[in-house]
């Protein structure tokens, strides 16, 4: 995470900087933000669209290869262990980074670019490398921790890019792009061999399995149509749609964010886009203390309404931001927007075998990927084509799709709470029931009794 955090904001001021040479636009980069006006504004506006156009098509491409080679490789880490899930991507994305740093030395034209991030997503991409580490805590965790074991893990993520995005701003404006990019390749080959030489295996009972079969995908498809309870497979669907909508608003706000802060009337420099991405991964770690807290009192449910809320909140207050001051405060309204995630990866897995936990994490990496795709193509394109009338129209958007994972994690969230109390209504006079955060907990279990 702290590689992917240095290379995207690297990548993508690399690729404005690229763009900004051939169009001959070198307005605010120098002179200041104010003075871009006439033709230096639709020059700058033109740079802006270029190189949004070009995140679109390189991450078109790996997110679509990647989309495919997570859900083979998650299903086979069921068979085999979860060791080489965390190997393989790793070595992809050493792979591209190499080629960035190639193309940064040479000056390829920016489109090379795509090469590295195709070679990527066929070793699995960092999806892949998500859903062995969600496998892995589920392996290692009981039902009763796992939700706050899976916040910890996101935090991690979170605290990483913290320093990444730091290390990366600052070094960036004292020497380039392509120095930081060296610290990007060597943290990936620290990864691969880390993952090879200290992280035991957690699945237990191993055999030998095909990688190259279509039996990898039809048990993911079988996770979402097998003969269990109508209830629980609807409840997988729904909580599935709910993260697919969260993680696309996530993944297109970062991919606009940086071009947002990039242009006027913010017109950021490196270090201070570099503090922005730190504050925005800090959410990870205020995230985790604001879910522990909230868990003493609350529902997993209500803690991911709560996310939902402190998220829309930031959007909207990035839609009106003119100054940095007022961007920084929508950094801060969310943060608690991450606390979302964790609580719906948890209430997946609790629906899923211990068996299944590959295929599943698989299935939410292939969600992942498809979000990746369908943000890329949404705010991509959204973002470009409405910096003319209201160019915080992208975070509105964002916002509003926010309001379906509301909708459906609070309609779930009651139907859990009317099953506890009739479960207490039900129960013979005089016994005793304990209604507890451990109970809410487990809800699912109780809901679909064939999971072990």
């Amino acid at each position: 995470m702290m590689a992917l955090a240095l290379q995207a904001p690297l990548s993508t001021q690399y690729i404005f900087h690229r763009v900004s040479e051939q169009l001959g636009f070198s307005g605010n980069r120098s002179r200041g933000c104010n003075s871009s006006a006439g033709p230096e504004a639709q020059l700058e506006q033109a740079v802006e669209v270029m190189t949004s156009h070009w995140n679109l098509y390189i991450n078109l491409g790996g997110f679509a290869v990647g989309l495919f080679s997570a859900t083979l490789l998650g299903p086979w880490s069921d068979r085999v262990g979860r060791r080489p899930i965390l190997i393989l991507p790793g070595i992809g994305l050493t792979m591209q980074a190499a080629i960035y740093l190639i193309v940064m030395y040479q000056k390829l034209p920016v489109s090379y670019f795509l090469i590295g991030r195709l070679l990527s997503g066929l070793l699995g991409d960092f999806n892949t490398i998500l859903a062995g580490c969600f496998s892995y805590i589920a392996d290692i965790s009981d039902k009763e921790s796992r939700t706050f074991r899976v916040a910890v893990l996101e935090a991690c993520l979170g605290i990483a890019g913290m320093f990444g995005s730091v290390i990366g701003g600052q070094w960036s404006k004292a020497q380039g792009y392509v120095n930081p990019f060296w610290l990007v390749l060597a943290l990936n080959l620290a990864t691969v061999a880390y993952a090879f030489a200290f992280v035991p295996e957690s699945v237990t009972q191993k055999g030998p399995s095909k990688l190259f079969t279509t039996e990898h995908y039809r048990s993911v498809y079988r996770l979402y149509t097998r003969g269990q309870e109508a209830v629980c497979r609807h409840r997988l669907c729904l909580f599935a749609l709910s993260l697919f909508v969260v993680v696309t608003v996530h993944f297109g706000v970062k991919d606009i964010l940086i071009l947002f802060e990039l242009s006027s009337p913010l017109c950021w420099q490196s270090d201070l886009i570099g503090y922005g991405s730190a504050v925005e991964h800090l959410t990870y770690l205020s995230s985790l203390l604001g879910l522990k807290a909230m868990q003493v009192c609350l529902q997993d449910s209500w803690i991911a309404e709560i996310g939902l809320l402190s998220n829309m909140a930031g959007l909207v207050t990035f839609s009106v931001a003119a100054t940095s001051s007022v961007m920084f405060t929508g950094y801060g309204v969310r943060f608690l927007a991450m606390a979302t995630t964790p609580v719906i990866r948890s209430k997946l897995s609790k629906l899923a075998d211990v068996t299944e936990q590959g295929a599943l994490f698989a299935s939410v990496a292939c969600v992942e990927s498809a979000c990746s795709l369908a943000s890329t193509l949404i705010f991509s394109s959204l973002y470009p084509a409405t910096l003319y009338f209201l160019k915080g129209f992208s975070f509105l958007f964002g916002a509003a799709l926010l309001l379906l994972p509301m909708g459906i994690l609070g309609t779930l969230g009651w139907a859990e709470r009317g099953k506890r109390y009739s479960r207490f209504e039900d129960s013979p006079r005089g016994s005793t029931v304990t209604i507890d955060a451990d109970a809410s907990s487990n809800q699912e279990e109780r809901i679909c009794p064939n999971v072990s």
